[in-house]
C-alpha cells in the first residue's frame, strides 16, 4: 500500500497489511494439519492399493467362471448318466 502523510490510516493500513499475511499463515497450518489428519485416518482404515484391489477382482471372476464351468459339467455328467441332482 502507498504510505500517506496521516501515521493513523499508514498504522491502519500496515495493520491490514499483517493480518491478511497472518491469515494466510494461519490457513497453510490449518491445511497442513488436516492434510495430516486425513492421511492417518485414511491409512488407519486400512484400505487396500487399486492394484491389489484389482488383482483379487480378477481372481474372483475367474473363480467364479471356472465354477460355472464345472457346474455346466457336472450337470453335462449327471445328465448323460441319467442322475437327477
Amino acid at each position: 500500500m502507498a504510505q500517506t502523510d496521516n501515521p493513523f490510516l499508514d498504522g491502519v493500513a500496515k495493520a491490514f497489511t499483517d493480518a491478511a499475511g497472518m491469515a494466510q499463515g494461519v490457513r497453510a497450518e490449518i491445511d497442513s494439519f488436516v492434510r495430516q489428519r486425513l492421511e492417518k485416518l485414511v491409512a488407519d482404515m486400512d484400505f487396500v492399493p487399486r492394484e491389489e484391489f484389482e488383482a483379487v477382482k480378477a481372481m474372483a471372476a475367474k473363480a467364479r467362471a471356472e465354477n460355472e464351468a464345472l457346474a455346466a459339467r457336472i450337470a453335462a455328467l449327471e445328465s448323460s448318466s441319467g442322475k437327477q441332482g
